[in-house]
């Protein structure tokens, strides 16, 4: 059990769970210019960016040497075309694979000692609790550059997020290129998702039975469920919940999606052949799917590949 605490611990972490941070913004100020909007322009050194904690931080080159503290910072780096210049991750990183081969800094307590010796240009933090504010002030006490990325909350905040790591590491256009194609993709299954008439009513189970997690409004789970036009059954409540079973299945969801499966043998298995739920529509046609949780729940740029991912689970017919 204690397991299974830390692993959604580390999952409503990740994802950034908690609406209460959901206006959170950032601004990237280059010399006195607070605008963000001078997109794929090149970057000029020192920049000067304001992080997600409202610190001024002032990068004087572009970065030789990147440690990343979080896998979302870590994907948006390696999609910046940044791989040989990541010399440090988390223990969570897993993607893509070569990042597992860079050196460990840590996970839920970062290793200070470790990311100091591996001599970083940047350390690219986040604005969860993932890493805390005593470890990072420790990373700035001893010298290093310390870059802390927004807590994103929704797709917007996901582009600000790559938009500032680009600003800081000189990629300003490959991260302008990257928003788009991430935009133009949504936009895509948007169109497509339009077409369909009779919405399905969907659950989603964060973590596996006998607590069991759903996602309600102000999530990116539930942004990603009405992106594809279809009902989260949970979002008259607010946040990630634990629900109450007997509501759930009065609600009769169409389909009911799994995000577990990395830690958990047989998830889909295991909510068809639960106690009580028979009855229940998803059960009866056997549409309990298991999704990548990276892919639906990391605020990178694979979050797009989590929609499409998501669409194929609910409207297979659809999106084929």
């Amino acid at each position: 059990m204690k397991k299974l605490s830390a692993l959604l611990l580390i999952l409503l972490l990740t994802i950034g769970a908690l609406a209460a941070c959901g206006e959170q913004k950032d601004t990237v100020k280059d010399e006195g210019n607070s605008s963000t909007e001078q997109k794929g322009e090149e970057t000029v050194y020192p920049v000067t960016i304001k992080d997600a904690l409202d610190n001024e931080v002032t990068i004087k080159a572009k970065p030789e040497k990147i440690v990343s503290l979080i896998p979302s910072n870590t994907e948006i780096a390696f999609a910046l075309g940044l791989g040989e210049q990541v010399v440090g991750v988390s223990d969570f990183d897993n993607y893509p694979e070569e990042a597992t081969t860079k050196e460990k800094i840590g996970g839920m307590e970062i290793n200070i000692e470790k990311i100091i010796s591996l001599q970083p240009n940047l350390v690219l933090a986040h604005a969860s609790a993932m890493n805390g504010t005593e470890g990072l002030q420790q990373l700035r006490d001893a010298g290093l550059t310390v870059l802390v990325v927004n807590e994103a909350q929704n797709f917007e905040q996901i582009y600000d997020s790559i938009a500032m790591i680009g600003k800081a590491t000189g990629e300003n256009k490959k991260a302008e290129e990257l928003i788009k194609s991430m935009r133009d993709k949504l936009a895509d299954i948007k169109a497509k998702a339009g077409e369909i008439k009779e919405k399905k009513k969907v659950f989603v189970e964060v973590s596996p039975a006998p607590e069991v997690f759903t996602t309600g409004k102000n999530t990116f789970m539930d942004e990603m469920i009405s992106l594809i036009n279809a009902e989260n059954i949970a979002d008259d409540q607010e946040g990630w919940i634990k629900i109450d079973q007997e509501v759930m299945i009065e609600r009769n969801p169409d389909v009911i999606i799994t995000t577990y499966g990395f830690y958990t043998e047989n998830a889909a298995e295991q909510v068809l052949a639960r106690q009580g739920w028979e009855n229940v529509n998803a059960i009866k046609n056997k549409q309990v799917i298991d999704v990548d949780s990276d892919r639906v729940t990391r605020s990178g740029p694979r979050i797009v590949e989590g929609v499409e991912e998501l669409a194929k689970a609910v409207y297979p017919e659809v999106f084929k």
